[in-house]
């Protein structure tokens, strides 16, 4: 079974996150299938909405940490950023169902969706500075411009998890519902947009976020760099040495 599933259905794409056994951690396979997915949802005029989704326990555990160790983004063409690129500027419709924790960049990523749905067992979290690092995904304009900055501040400095209701109320997600039934509910909002007409759907979505778009690209690209840079530094060493060795982090001198 690949760890990404894609299928397609009454103009629906849906993309799962299948690697249960490892929290739904992403890998950089994971990010091209993904990337290649809303490449080809993109080009398909049979498909007017594309969902994301994980299970009901799990979201996304966010970037798999061996696998980001070995195979670090190196550039602009690295699947990571080539997904976030696509979704940063996927012109239709894009949904997210999120149930139990969406870590990293399992959070990050909805910012860049047109409607969110959660679990009541969603917990969403952005640890970058926990690991020496700093926000990618345009994360560190796109959660100051929904969560004002105060509450964006305390998300992206602290990086402790906030959960469904809270996310509701800063506007992350639109509606909580039982995380057994999340799929299913934003499978059927999907069906619904995947009705109605596409070039107004389209138009809709390019005058509300045309105005930012390249300010976002341009965020992600500087949020690149900086976070290529700081992953090679003390900070970043020490925050992933700690995890692979399952021991508290020592940043006292750094």
């Amino acid at each position: 079974m690949s760890d990404i599933l894609t299928h397609i259905d009454a103009g629906v794409m849906t993309i799962t996150f299948n690697r249960l056994d490892k929290k739904n951690s992403i890998t950089s396979t994971m990010y091209a299938a993904m990337a290649d997915a809303v490449a080809q949802a993109a080009a398909d005029a049979s498909v007017r909405v594309v969902l994301f989704q994980g299970h009901e326990s799990i979201f996304s555990a966010g970037n798999d940490i061996g696998d980001f160790l070995n195979q670090p983004p190196s550039t602009q063409e690295s699947p990571v950023f080539r997904f976030l690129r696509g979704i940063a500027t996927f012109e239709k419709p894009l949904l997210a169902a999120v149930a139990g924790p969406a870590v990293g960049i399992g959070t990050t990523m909805l910012f860049h969706c047109d409607l969110v749905y959660a679990g009541d067992n969603a917990a969403f979290s952005m640890p970058f500075v926990n690991l020496g690092l700093c926000p990618e995904a345009a994360s560190s304009v796109l959660a100051p411009r929904m969560f004002g900055y105060h509450r964006a501040a305390e998300a992206l400095l602290m990086g402790d998890p906030f959960f469904a209701e809270a996310a509701q109320e800063v506007g992350l997600v639109n509606r909580v519902v039982p995380p057994t039934e999340v799929n299913g509910y934003a499978q059927a909002q999907a069906r619904k947009l995947a009705g109605k007409p596409l070039s107004s759907l389209i138009e809709t979505k390019r005058l509300m976020k045309g105005g930012y778009q390249q300010e976002v690209l341009a965020k992600m690209d500087e949020e690149g760099q900086s976070f290529g840079r700081m992953l090679r530094e003390p900070a970043a060493r020490e925050a992933f040495g700690a995890f692979m060795e399952k021991r508290k982090p020592d940043f006292s001198k750094l």
